[in-house]
């Protein structure tokens, strides 16, 4: 009898259609979206990727497919944003985030200090500080990949400044000697979600400690300096750490670590810049090109013409007309 019953349900299981992505429409006003499992007389099963919910049919408005995109449509879009988004990811602990983004976390040396970056794509582009890499042509990146046994250090000493901005402090780097290799990367979050106390992890290179880990929360989710917004952190950020990732614990960057405060006796005030903001830089990157001509900032951009003045017969100085 239990065979056939097991039998029964590898039947009906294998007969189940896949729904796929859909929006479930509550007659509250909120809305679940998540694959539907099964469809009740009196319930849907709606899997939201991290647990399953069961919905009462008379709390429900309406039900709609979502498409989902085409893979050259994902990739068309990987490519004009340079970065991708998690969807559904799942909370887990440091440490298992940890050994889920660690390889995408990388080293950034130059002739004159070091600090840290993320790769965002797979072709190699690298988020960082452009403090970091102000003004230097000599950049080199390490990844820390791991081998049979151990973390293999590959150094990358060809690397392109594609887009920095000093007023942001954000630089994109783009790795030129890596033949076909394809990089691990890490997701951007939504650093306007982030709350107070909410849990985060930040990995870099503090004092050229590579591979340093320090957790803590978020202690206010935006923080105005000097005309800017930052995340403020209890993770902590020590000279290294710059132009490193700031994580949430669903493993996704939700700031690049900035600067903490430098006063005696002061500990747990530290900063990142918001993931919105890196967003805006990435997606206007045009915007911020990199000029070879000026290693200082971005593309520089001609004052507008003054009207040209002439001396009068008095020798008083007076506009031409």
């Amino acid at each position: 009898m239990r065979r056939r019953l097991l039998l029964a349900v590898c039947i009906a299981s294998s007969l189940a259609p896949a729904f796929g992505l859909s929006v479930v429409q509550l007659k509250s006003g909120a809305s679940v979206r998540g694959e539907i499992l099964s469809e009740k007389p009196d319930r849907v099963v709606v899997d939201l990727g991290f647990t399953l919910l069961s919905i009462p049919r008379d709390e429900i408005e309406r039900m709609q497919a979502e498409e989902a995109p085409t893979a050259s449509a994902a990739g068309e879009q990987l490519l004009a944003d340079l970065f991708r988004i998690a969807v559904n990811s799942p909370t887990l602990s440091v440490k298992e985030n940890v050994d889920r983004v660690a390889e995408a976390v990388v080293q950034i040396r130059t002739p004159v200090g070091l600090g840290s970056g993320f790769i965002i794509h797979p072709s190699g582009y690298v988020i960082t500080n452009d403090h970091v890499i102000a003004g230097e042509y000599a950049i080199s990146i390490t990844q820390y990949r791991r081998g049979r046994g151990e973390l293999d250090r590959v150094q990358y000493n060809k690397i392109r400044v594609v887009a920095l901005d000093a007023r942001l402090d954000l630089a994109l780097l783009k790795i030129e000697d890596a033949g076909e290799a394809v990089f691990p990367t890490v997701p951007l979050g939504d650093s306007d979600s982030t709350t107070d106390g909410q849990g985060v992890f930040a990995i870099g290179s503090p004092l050229g400690l590579d591979r340093t880990v320090s957790n803590g929360i978020v202690s206010q989710r935006a923080r105005a300096m000097a005309g800017q917004l930052y995340l403020q952190t209890t993770a902590q950020i020590n000279p290294g750490n710059s132009g490193g990732p700031l994580f949430n614990l669903r493993g996704e960057v939700v700031g690049v670590n900035n600067m903490k405060a430098m006063a005696v006796g002061v500990e747990g005030l530290n900063f990142a810049i918001p993931a919105a903001v890196l967003k805006d830089f990435l997606r206007n990157r045009e915007a911020f090109g990199f000029d070879p001509r000026n290693p200082n900032a971005g593309y520089r951009y001609l004052s507008p013409p003054e009207p040209v003045k002439t001396t009068s017969k008095k020798g008083v100085a007076a506009s031409a007309k």
